[in-house]
């Protein structure tokens, strides 16, 4: 069988499960089998041994199909090899959930490194329009009453503790910005104020302002469960748990939850630049507004926001069953290899270059030389997480500084003053 032959089995092969797929999902398969028919009709009309026509039909397509309110986004054949026999992979990346009526087809050209990572489309497109981030929208004494969506733990069963995220559906009236965060308020009375609410809690925003659902309707939570257990008898003491944090770990979907905000504008992320370079240090659940960064980044297709520029995270936990959205980020680093660098520190897996265990500061320090370069170029650097990394990472770079000649006082107040330098820890 020659190559234009075998060239043909596949792209019938791959048109009859874009068929089929349609019968599945909508029962419109007579569109997806012409497509596949016009793909072989392509395929006999060009001239397959050569080089420059597989790179054309490496160059093909983007499907958007939105019917009935599901949105097959994106069906793609891709990852076409030049001078092979390989020729189509169906990809089916993205189910979503849309509005009632047909909106028919959409087909964009594009390349075979873009067809490898296709991102996913958000609604309403509205939450760009605004100049300013929304602030404290819902306070204290007047909050907003959400709801859970899901509660999903993170962490395997080797890490220490239990952290999980929280959806929560805030039905779209407490819009927010990547970096800000909400507050919740616990059900019960405060112990400490009798007849009182409890106080609000901050918890930084784990989602994209589109939420995990891409429709602005929801926000996600990283929570890790706050238990004390009694360094005599080694019990855990329900009576000295953290109240919030187990409330929302506990909730079921349904279930109603007080917030206010939004609140913060330190960590926003800077868009003015869409080439910049953004160095994120993380430790635990500090992780959750690089998390919104990213998505923003590499998952949505936002059509003022086209990031070009590099992404380099830093995550500290304890062990490899401890990594939080760790599928995410590799996925990230497969498909934007030029944009996005991804460093763990495994405190109890790994060694530093002295032998001990490795932290996030260790991992600064082996890099960095370049990241003060990135730093002189211009580079945001972001930390967030508990306030005990502070000390060790200042450490660190005051000792860098030092060795290359640098004052870290100096420095440091030349990166806030360029508003290049931004902390939020608890």
């Amino acid at each position: 069988m020659n190559l234009a032959s075998l060239v043909l089995v596949r792209l019938a092969l791959a048109g009859f499960v874009i068929a089929l797929t349609g019968i599945v999902l909508n029962g419109i398969a007579l569109a997806r089998l012409a497509l596949a028919c016009a793909l072989a009709s392509l395929a006999l009309a060009c001239d397959l041994a050569s080089d420059l026509a597989r790179l054309a039909l490496a160059n093909f397509i983007y499907i958007k199909t939105d019917f009935f309110g599901i949105t097959l986004s994106s069906i793609a054949l891709t990852d076409i090899i030049l001078n092979s026999i390989t020729l189509a992979r169906l990809a089916t990346l993205n189910l979503n959930l849309r509005g009632t009526r047909v909106r028919g087809w959409q087909t964009v050209c594009m390349s075979v490194q873009q067809a490898s990572s296709l991102k996913v489309s958000v609604a309403p497109l509205d939450l760009e329009d605004a100049k300013e981030p929304p602030l404290n929208l819902y306070k204290p004494k007047e909050p907003y009453t959400a709801t859970i969506v899901s509660v999903e733990r993170l962490v395997g069963p080797k890490a220490p503790g239990e952290t999980c995220q929280i959806v929560i559906d805030h039905g779209g009236n407490v819009p927010y910005w990547e970096g800000q965060s909400y507050g919740v308020i616990p059900p019960g009375e405060n112990p400490k104020k009798p007849g009182s609410p409890h106080n609000v809690r901050l918890y930084s925003i784990a989602s994209t302002r589109y939420g995990d659902s891409f429709d602005g309707k929801t926000a996600s939570l990283c929570v890790r469960r706050a238990v004390y257990y009694d360094p005599e008898t080694g019990n855990e003491d329900p009576s000295k748990k953290g109240i919030c944090s187990n409330f929302l770990c506990n909730s079921k979907p349904g279930d109603k939850v007080q917030i206010t905000g939004p609140s913060g504008k330190i960590m926003l992320l800077p868009e003015d630049d869409p080439n910049a370079t953004h160095i994120m240090i993380a430790t635990g659940t500090g992780i959750a507004p690089f998390r919104g960064y990213l998505r923003r980044m590499f998952m949505e297709s936002i059509p003022t926001f086209k990031f070009g520029g590099l992404a380099w995270l830093f995550l500290g936990v304890a062990n490899t069953d401890s990594l939080l959205y760790d599928d995410e980020f590799s996925k990230y680093l497969k498909d934007y290899p030029d944009n996005f660098r991804y460093d763990r520190a495994l405190s109890r897996e790994q060694k530093n270059k002295s032998g001990g265990k490795m932290y996030v500061q260790d991992k600064i320090e082996e890099y960095s030389d370049e990241i003060f370069k990135l730093l002189d170029g211009g580079a945001h650097i972001y930390f967030c997480g508990l306030k005990g990394m502070m000390p060790g990472i200042q450490d660190t770079l005051k000792r860098v500084a030092e060795q290359r000649g640098e004052k870290w006082e100096e420095k440091l107040s030349q990166l806030k003053k360029n508003k290049q330098w931004h902390v939020e820890v608890y």
